[in-house]
């Protein structure tokens, strides 16, 4: 697992292929501010509510001038079905050897039915356009996450 990342420093460059195969990386954002979250599986009942939510709030973030990208270890292919199922708005990366998820450290130990084993840590980024690293939420809970998203968001566009 990556060592902890911190509010202030330079977020880690990325590129990773969305539902189109077309690369994305970090460094096309650069001057916006950049929601990233991490969730575990597509068409999941939590990861679905976390990606529905998001997409119902597009317009809130856009008008805030912020992007929003989904990342999990599914492929290309599975977002692709995904976005069209859900009517999702929202862009979705696939890093599947989970780079992506280990450079965040939102790659990890996790426990189910007392089972132990290295999976994603549910975790969103607000990256401020300079790109560094504004605010973490470490371990999310679904339910009322994007609204504080949204609420620091706006906080933090109000000290600009």
């Amino acid at each position: 697992m990556a060592t902890a990342l911190e509010i202030n420093q330079p977020a880690p460059a990325f590129s990773a292929p969305n539902a189109q195969g077309e690369t994305v990386s970090l460094a096309d954002f650069v001057g916006q501010w950049l929601v990233l979250y991490f969730y575990p599986k597509d068409n999941t009942p939590g990861c679905t509510t976390e990606a529905t939510e998001f997409s119902a709030k597009l317009a809130e973030f856009n008008t805030l001038d912020a992007v929003i990208l989904g990342v999990s270890p599914d492929s290309e292919k599975s977002h692709s079905k995904f976005i069209d199922k859900h009517n999702l708005t929202v862009q979705l990366l696939s890093d599947p050897e989970h780079q992506l998820a280990a450079a965040y450290g939102a790659w990890g130990p996790k426990k189910f039915m007392g089972k132990e084993y290295e999976g994603i840590l549910r975790s969103t980024f607000l990256i401020d356009p300079q790109g560094n690293i504004a605010h973490i939420w470490p371990n999310v809970r679904v339910k009322g996450h994007v609204e504080k998203v949204l609420e620091k968001l706006q906080q933090l566009r109000g000290a600009d």
